[in-house]
């Protein structure tokens, strides 16, 4: 791993996993999400990493969607915007890079791998919900795997890395996601600096304990040498030990309420930037910088805005 002077804070705002009926605090809008993507990028957010919803809060990949606020935080900030082309299990893969090609980001995020992605555990019982499609959606997750089979992943690697000039965040739920990672390296479609984010604690993909962490960087480092920045964050309740662990071990780190609703143990975050906020006091208390916008391209090798 290429250690970082300064540690990029990145803020995943919505995500397709959490439901409205979870949290208020979950934005839904295109509003929503403006108002709260500058608020994370305020409080320290470097990386604004996007999904979209419709107006009930339900998961969708229309470009339509994505540019009611992707292109108004691209005005008022100047943040790197990353556009997911993960979306969710429900949708097809070009529906899922539909966003990146009218739109191209700096950066979108790239899953290396099919696995089961569960979430189903979330639709617990004695939940008063909103809309009629939180239930069964949470559950159909349980039924259907997410993919993204070999030739997917070098779909969006041609059309949208050379295509568009977009890097990627090459998200890794498990070990065999970087030799995958790896194999299209090898094969001249990616390139350095590649950045990594270690994704810990969803169920179908590596879990929340810290050798995995650990485990994650020495095979990486085997695989990949100084070519490559490490970010990582681990879903739920285990969110600030782990980007802890990710600071110490030199690499960067994710917040937001697409992987945790919380703040503290039994307390839902109010937004995204409070979130963000703490996670700037930890690295304050380890005694490591927060990187700008414009330090973090640096480090990523994008081109200025």
């Amino acid at each position: 791993m290429q250690e970082a002077d300064k540690r990029i804070v990145s803020c995943a705002l919505t995500g397709s996993i959490h439901t409205p009926s979870m949290s208020s605090a979950l934005p839904v809008t295109s509003a929503d999400l403006i108002e709260q993507g500058l608020a994370a990028v305020a409080a320290g957010a470097s990386i604004l990493h996007l999904h979209a919803r419709e107006d009930s809060g339900r998961p969708t990949a229309s470009p339509e969607v994505f540019e009611k606020f992707v292109r108004p935080l691209s005005e008022q900030c100047d943040a790197i915007i990353n556009i997911t082309t993960g979306g969710s299990t429900q949708m097809t893969i070009d529906e899922r890079l539909a966003a990146a090609r009218l739109l191209a980001p700096e950066v979108a995020s790239l899953n290396m791998g099919s696995m089961n992605f569960v979430y189903a555990g979330a639709a617990k019982p004695g939940i008063d919900w909103k809309y009629d499609w939180e239930q069964s959606y949470l559950l159909n997750s349980a039924r259907v795997p997410f993919t993204n089979t070999f030739e997917q992943i070098e779909t969006a690697l041609r059309e949208l890395g050379r295509g568009l000039g977009i890097r990627f965040e090459f998200e890794c739920y498990d070990i065999g996601h970087l030799y995958t990672l790896a194999h299209f390296r090898d094969r001249g479609l990616v390139e350095g600096p590649i950045l990594i984010q270690g994704v810990f604690g969803i169920l179908g993909g590596i879990g929340a304990h810290h050798e995995n962490l650990d485990h994650m960087v020495r095979i990486a480092d085997r695989l990949f040498g100084s070519d490559y920045q490490f970010s990582a964050f681990a879903a739920g309740r285990h969110q600030m030990n782990f980007i802890t662990h990710a600071a110490l071990a030199g690499g960067h780190v994710r917040v937001g309420l697409e992987d945790n609703l919380y703040i503290a143990k039994g307390r839902l975050a109010r937004d995204n930037a409070e979130q963000v906020s703490k996670a700037v006091r930890i690295l304050d208390e380890l005694g490591l910088e927060v990187a700008t916008p414009d330090e973090a391209r640096q480090m990523l090798g994008l081109k200025a805005k």
